[in-house]
């Protein structure tokens, strides 16, 4: 969808992803899937530009928002695509979480903790995934993840769940799916 009044009707859960641009998230989705190709991944920041939905086994939907941050996009590409994601993020009443997507290589940007903040202003269930976990090593990977949850809890209260993922050595994806089914199964 080119923006939230052309989004699908559905009765179905959704569970979305969102996260800086090219921060992993198609290649999170099609490793959870375990359907190469599904999401179109590119090494260029930017490249989602629409809502896309991914209906999963008839039972409830992926939706790959477009990224925020910086992407090879005008300003005016930029504030369009932040508006349709907030009508998304605020209207959409089957929405049952966000995977917010943070890459593991980096200490903790204000442009993450910024938005992991609106959504916790604005009440929306959430999780943390911190992505590449494979190319940093585990030290500075672990010094990272504790440093931004230590920065996060300075500027909201609780602690939200966070999963370190790589797509590349397989890992976290039971526990991934394994929160998405517990998620789904409390809107039944």
């Amino acid at each position: 969808s080119p923006d939230y009044e052309t989004c699908p009707e559905s009765d179905l859960g959704e569970i979305a992803f969102i996260g800086r641009s090219n921060v992993g998230k198609s290649s999170l989705i099609n490793y959870l899937t375990n359907s190469e190709g599904l999401a179109k991944t590119s090494s260029k920041p930017g490249h989602t530009t629409m809502i896309n939905f991914f209906l999963i086994n008839n039972a409830w939907s992926i939706v790959d928002l477009p990224g925020y941050g910086y992407a090879r996009r005008s300003k005016e590409d930029r504030e369009r695509f932040h508006g349709f994601v907030s009508d998304y993020l605020l209207g959409r009443r089957n929405l049952i979480c966000v995977f917010i997507l943070i890459d593991s290589r980096i200490p903790p940007q204000e442009l993450d903790l910024d938005y992991v903040e609106w959504i916790v202003s604005c009440r929306i269930p959430f999780a943390l995934v911190f992505t590449k976990t494979d190319k940093i090593k585990p030290t500075p990977r672990k010094q990272n993840i504790e440093k931004f949850a230590a920065a996060l809890a300075e500027r909201c209260s609780g602690t939200p769940k966070i999963f370190a993922s790589s797509t590349k050595n397989k890992t976290d994806r039971f526990d991934l799916l394994d929160f998405i089914e517990a998620a789904l199964s409390t809107r039944s």
